[in-house]
């Protein structure tokens, strides 16, 4: 497992780590934007930039690298609140502020930083999208790939294709829940979902009546896994009720075994 040093922490790692996993072992914060542990690294939002040098650069050779997708290796010294890293964070701040100069989370970040209006033309039809990708990324990671990223400059969104009613979108919110400025809306009820134009029937616990996920999901990730579509049309709490059944049942043979 290699050894480097963050901001002058000694830490050992996984031969597998990241920097930005390097960092956290090490009690250091480096901020992101577009890293979910469960998603492979991607490095689009370029939050995360550290100075790296190997160890067998010259002492004062470092290079810019983003930390979710960078490996290390033994000998790696990192630092993350160099000078020219704060800077770097700061003018990526300050174009998100530029794109979306409403939305909390990137003010936020920016007044961490230092930015309280940013230095370029403001974007003139503002939305809360930071374009991280993450939506279209799970969306990929579950097999369903029914949005991308659309367009150039000012106009890149992410949409369905021809911003109609994606066919291949199974309504289960993933992009939804996982955005962070929570700028993806969509309506759910007991019956009925709606999300990128596109509506959806809920299938209910055959017990509980409650919904639970809609009949594409359900169809989905039944033909993905080969586990019963009736496992997914089951609320965990109806699940949770027959676990219980069972141990009870399991308790009760044990006790009579031991008599």
């Amino acid at each position: 497992m290699p050894t480097l040093t963050v901001n002058g922490r000694s830490v050992t790692v996984a031969s597998d780590a990241t920097i930005l996993d390097a960092a956290r072992a090490a009690g250091v914060e480096v901020p992101t934007l577009c890293h979910f542990d469960g998603l492979e690294p991607w490095g689009g939002c370029r939050l995360c930039v550290v100075d790296m040098s190997q160890a067998n650069w010259d002492d004062d050779w470092f290079k810019v690298v983003t930390a979710c997708n960078h490996p290390v290796k033994e000998g790696m010294t990192v630092v993350t609140d160099s000078e020219r890293i704060i800077e770097t964070r700061r003018v990526v701040l300050d174009l998100l502020l530029a794109r979306c100069p409403d939305t909390p989370l990137v003010q936020r970040w920016a007044r961490e930083y230092g930015i309280e209006k940013t230095s370029y033309t403001p974007n003139p039809e503002p939305d809360d999208c930071i374009l991280c990708g993450l939506c279209t990324r799970v969306c990929d990671h579950i097999g369903v790939s029914a949005i991308a990223s659309v367009n150039r400059g000012w106009g890149r969104e992410i949409a369905p294709p021809f911003n109609q009613p994606p066919p291949d979108c199974i309504g289960c919110l993933a992009c939804a829940e996982i955005c962070p400025t929570d700028c993806i809306p969509y309506e759910t009820s007991n019956s009925r979902r709606q999300i990128w134009g596109k509506e959806f029937e809920m299938l209910r616990d055959p017990e509980t009546g409650e919904a639970v996920i809609t009949k594409e999901q359900s169809e989905h990730f039944a033909k993905r896994t080969g586990v019963p579509m009736s496992y997914f049309e089951t609320s965990d709490r109806s699940k949770r009720r027959e676990m219980a059944k069972t141990f009870e049942k399991l308790s009760v043979f044990d006790s009579g075994a031991r008599q």
